[in-house]
């Protein structure tokens, strides 16, 4: 089992930022995560890909292993040392601006079978007792449908007879949509 890491130190977007991008690409495969990181519009994905990439190198590289048995084992963003900046506002005040940094490492593993994808490519065999067992219960709720229907048909033709019964203020409170 061979781990390879790998470091990215003093990026200049913040790691509140950079975080939303790595956790994305955590526990995927190398070629499903350079997949994720080309599709994302975010600024952090190109130096996440590009160190990606480096590592994928330097394994294939040193070690003679194949692209595809790898995944991202993990991947941390921590924060790195901030730049210091002061804005002037009015009546000679100055408001400080903190330009963050990060540092990204990320951990590679050889995995001895492939992983499975969590994109399913292949569509799932049809069973034929699950279409039977779904015919059954839609004509079971048809039929039930049209017992309820004769149910309610009777119970409206009570109600307005008893309307007629009751008087004015059965009239005034009765809704509208009869």
């Amino acid at each position: 089992m061979i781990r390879e890491t790998v470091k990215l130190k003093y990026l200049h977007i913040a790691p509140r930022k950079a975080r939303l991008v790595a956790n994305l690409i955590k526990g995927l495969s190398v070629n499903e995560a350079e997949a994720e990181l080309i599709i994302r519009p975010k600024r952090s994905t190109d130096p996440i890909l590009k160190l990606l990439r480096s590592g994928v190198s330097n394994v294939i590289n040193n070690q003679k292993i194949d692209s595809e048995k790898l995944i991202i084992e993990k991947i941390i963003v921590d924060q790195g040392p901030s730049f210091k900046r002061f804005l002037p506002r009015a009546m000679g005040r100055a408001t400080p601006i903190l330009k963050r940094t990060c540092h990204i490492t990320m951990v590679l593993k050889e995995v001895s079978k492939k992983k499975v994808s969590r994109f399913n490519t292949t569509k799932p065999k049809k069973d034929k007792k699950a279409k039977k067992i779904i015919k059954a219960g839609k004509e079971k709720k048809e039929a039930i449908s049209k017992h309820e229907d004769k149910k309610e048909f009777k119970s409206k033709e009570a109600s307005v007879s008893s309307d007629n019964k009751q008087g004015f203020i059965k009239k005034m409170f009765r809704r509208k949509s009869i």
